[in-house]
């Protein structure tokens, strides 16, 4: 075996780690709920608190590796995971098992970036392909068996073990890194980190978070609404920040690319509400139509199944297409089955289920593919790296935006009387909406300006 294969080896074991630990914990909310007496809002937070850890440090993960080097900084975010992991096994509260989630997000939210910086420069331009080929499928891979077989385990044992599932492949990842890896050259950078953008870009996004989780329940509206308030202007304080800075800690100017910030947006509003909408309906499938966590969580296979070949449609016809189509399509078709998940009321009704499942599956995929193909092409070579940051800081801002206003929407609407089983069928439905947001930003998008001419010249 090759140095660049046990290198992204290495890396792809890292991201599916990631991965696992995103999609397996929603199959165990239920027994969460009742074991710890979490609300729904709580229950948001187990989520938001490991993405919002993953996020957090990714802006650091460069900075760090010239410090420590990658070797070092991914064996550590293991180590890191693991004491996260454990702790969340251990906890006997709701706010203890939110803080270790936090923890635990930290650890695995370098994996990603470090081990893709690793690998990618052991690949040549065009050898990157088939890479993302294997990158992709491990993507699909995740979200279809760690929900099922969560399932299982919140069946047989309990919902500690789901999280406890996770350590064996930590493990060996841990063991692989500490065999495979070289050391790599470090020293000394004269980059500085800009402490005042992190300080202020982080409190700003927790601040909001919290905000709009406050202001979905009846005894915080007050404090939710300060808040949000407070950080939307720290939010507003750091863009200042940033666009005054020759060395930003992200460089936001980007972000005026049609291409980029469209595909910001499709992931805000299609992939993003997802996770939020897959919360209320292992929730909802559950406990209100009684279906078994194992079949709740088998949903997610033909989510996957219908993803795959979302992701074929989009490497076979993007470059003749362009995004807008494929955009528009993928939009629709999500709505679609956001949609349908409102007409289920018994626990007779798996087959529409099934059928709501694969065409989010479907959508959200051609989305997300299109999105990710579409984001880069316009951005000059010496600004990917930044270009880059942007995009996986959206990508995991997404995750948690989507469960925290699905969790809103969810308590707004249960606040007014309506029954549990009809509210969770109306936010579906607004969900399903939401999927049109971005349509009109897709309309503007013109195909001739978005191709390269190189990729016109090989039609």
């Amino acid at each position: 075996m090759s140095y660049r294969v046990r290198v992204a080896s290495v890396y792809l074991l890292g991201f599916f780690l990631d991965l696992v630990n995103m999609f397996i914990a929603s199959v165990a909310y239920p027994a969460i709920s009742r074991r710890l007496a979490a609300s729904v809002s709580e229950l948001a937070w187990i989520s938001n608190g490991y993405i919002l850890g993953l996020t957090l440090v990714i802006p650091l993960s460069r900075w760090l590796a010239r410090r420590a080097g990658a070797k070092r900084l991914f064996m550590f975010s293991l180590l890191f995971f693991m004491v996260g992991t454990v702790g969340v096994a251990a906890s006997f509260s709701v706010s203890q098992l939110i803080a270790w989630r936090w923890v635990q997000g930290i650890g695995g939210g370098l994996l990603i970036p470090i081990g893709q910086t690793m690998t990618y420069a052991l690949y040549q331009s065009h050898e990157r392909a088939k890479l993302s080929s294997v990158v992709m499928l491990i993507a699909l891979l995740a979200p279809a068996l760690s929900p099922a077989i969560g399932g299982v385990l919140v069946d047989c044992l309990s919902w500690r073990w789901v999280f406890l599932a996770s350590l064996p492949l930590a493990a060996l990842a841990l063991l692989l890194a500490g065999l495979w890896l070289k050391e790599d050259a470090r020293g000394p950078s004269r980059e500085r980190l800009d402490m005042v953008g992190l300080m202020s870009g982080c409190a700003a996004l927790t601040l909001i978070l919290l905000g709009l989780t406050g202001l979905g329940e009846p005894h915080y509206l007050n404090q939710g609404a300060m808040l949000l308030l407070t950080g939307v202007m720290g939010l507003a304080g750091y863009v200042w920040h940033a666009l005054k800075q020759s060395t930003p800690l992200l460089n936001l100017r980007l972000i005026k690319d049609p291409l980029l910030h469209t595909a910001m947006l499709i992931y805000q509003s299609v992939p993003g509400v997802f996770i939020g909408v897959n919360m209320l309906a292992m929730l909802y499938l559950q406990n209100q139509l009684g279906m078994p966590a194992r079949v709740v969580g088998a949903m997610m296979l033909p989510w996957s199944l219908a993803a795959f070949a979302a992701i074929g449609l989009t490497g076979k016809k993007f470059n003749r297409w362009g995004p807008r189509p494929l955009f528009i399509a993928g939009c629709l078709v999500q709505a679609a089955g956001t949609g349908a998940l409102a007409l289920t009321g018994h626990a007779a009704d798996t087959i529409v289920c099934v059928f709501a499942f694969a065409l989010m599956g479907f959508g959200g995929s051609l989305c997300s593919s299109t999105a990710q193909s579409a984001a880069f092409l316009q951005i000059a070579e010496d600004e990917l790296a930044d270009a880059s940051a942007l995009w996986n800081i959206n990508r995991q801002l997404s995750f948690c935006l989507g469960v925290t206003l699905i969790n809103l929407l969810f308590n707004l609407i249960a606040n007014t009387g309506l029954p549990t089983q009809q509210a969770c069928r109306l936010c579906f439905v607004i969900a399903a909406c939401s999927a049109v947001i971005p349509l009109l930003c897709c309309f503007r998008l013109a195909s001739h300006h978005v191709i390269p001419a190189v990729n016109q010249e090989s039609q």
